[in-house]
């Protein structure tokens, strides 16, 4: 465990870096900013090492030229329709920064902020903060971690703790854009995807979910056996043309118990896998639509269209609105918990 200065706020406030390194040479950045995994560095099948996560050399660089590469997105990640949602039968409005919808937090997300580092150790960090009550529009005082730690197994694990003093939704998911052929190895359509999804949440116009949970058999979603993201990416399906492509929830089939696998990735000319396990209920993968080479990244990497895929285990989008979707409310006297592991491995 490394810890240094990667740069300053506006406001003075320091932005550390620390970097964590396991037995096999493997080795994760975090910053303070955002609680953003700022690298990984994993080898491939003829021991190589590269950084498989889209993202910046600078602060400045996440700060003005990001789509939140690597950060922990909240106070409620994904969408919520019309940036309001009933809790107890008041009303609260939200900040709205996605066309008509409030998307990952709102305007100053929690991928935003400078969150402290709480507690280090070799391989291990911890980073906090406290949400105010009313921030963004969400009621009560959330006190919120995250815990980043790296096994000699090659696992990444993420782990997210939360308690609040008014009832509020809360939906936290890491935002990494992976590419394991390198970040600035360009398109991803030829990794090989598997998600372990039976249905996922088609979307409206506004890509907010229809409350529908539709079987993926027969469609450009069905990924339940090993296919490279971009064989079907660009059908002309209805669902693929509003989000320009992959951009939607999966529900998983091991629901919420510990461990459960969601989605194992292979990239054939490196052999660096990635297999991904939550306890969360869905994943949303996003296939980088977005993406369209106006950002200029690490290494002077420029980022076009499809550079990178995020895996975001999650609850489902707009959940407030869906009483049919596992609930988003957490609770005074409760605590918020979840899990996911990245863990990356080598196919030879």
């Amino acid at each position: 465990m490394t810890r240094t200065l990667f740069g300053t706020m506006p406001d003075g406030t320091p932005v550390e870096l620390f970097t964590l390194t396991n037995r096999n040479g493997m080795e994760v950045r975090v910053i303070t900013y955002g609680a953003i995994i700022q690298s990984i560095r994993v080898p491939d099948r003829n021991g190589r090492f590269a950084d498989v996560v889209n993202g910046h050399d600078t602060l400045e660089g996440y700060r003005t030229r990001s789509r939140f590469f690597g950060a922990v997105v909240g106070r409620y990640g994904n969408r919520i329709a019309g940036g309001m949602f009933t809790l107890d039968n008041r009303d609260y409005s939200l900040a709205v920064n996605n066309g008509p919808n409030h998307l990952h937090g709102g305007l100053i997300g929690f991928d935003k902020v400078v969150w402290t580092a709480a507690s280090v150790a070799p391989g291990k960090i911890e980073l906090t903060r406290v949400s105010p009550d009313g921030e963004e529009g969400y009621p009560g005082t959330l006190h919120v971690g995250v815990t980043y730690a790296l096994s000699d197994r090659n696992e990444l694990s993420v782990r997210y703790h939360a308690t609040t003093d008014k009832p509020t939704p809360i939906n936290l998911t890491q935002h990494s854009y992976f590419n394991l052929a390198g970040h600035d190895a360009g398109d991803i359509g030829g990794h090989v995807l598997t998600i372990h999804a039976d249905r996922y949440t088609p979307v409206d116009a506004t890509q907010i979910p229809t409350g529908a949970l539709v079987s993926v058999a027969g469609t450009p979603f069905d990924f339940r056996r090993p296919t490279a993201i971009g064989t079907r990416i660009d059908a002309d399906d209805e669902q693929l043309n509003l989000g320009g492509g992959y951009d939607h929830n999966f529900v998983l089939n091991g629901g919420m118990r510990d461990g459960v696998v969601a989605a194992e990735v292979v990239e054939p000319v490196s052999g660096r896998t990635l297999q991904v396990s939550t306890t969360e209920p869905g994943v949303q993968f996003y296939s980088g639509n977005k993406l369209d080479g106006s950002i200029t990244g690490k290494g002077g990497t420029v980022y076009g269209r499809r550079s990178g895929f995020c895996l975001e285990t999650q609850h489902f989008p707009d959940s407030p609105h869906h009483i049919n979707f596992p609930s988003t409310i957490l609770r005074p006297g409760q605590a918020f918990e979840s899990m996911t592991v990245f863990t990356f491995g080598v196919q030879q």
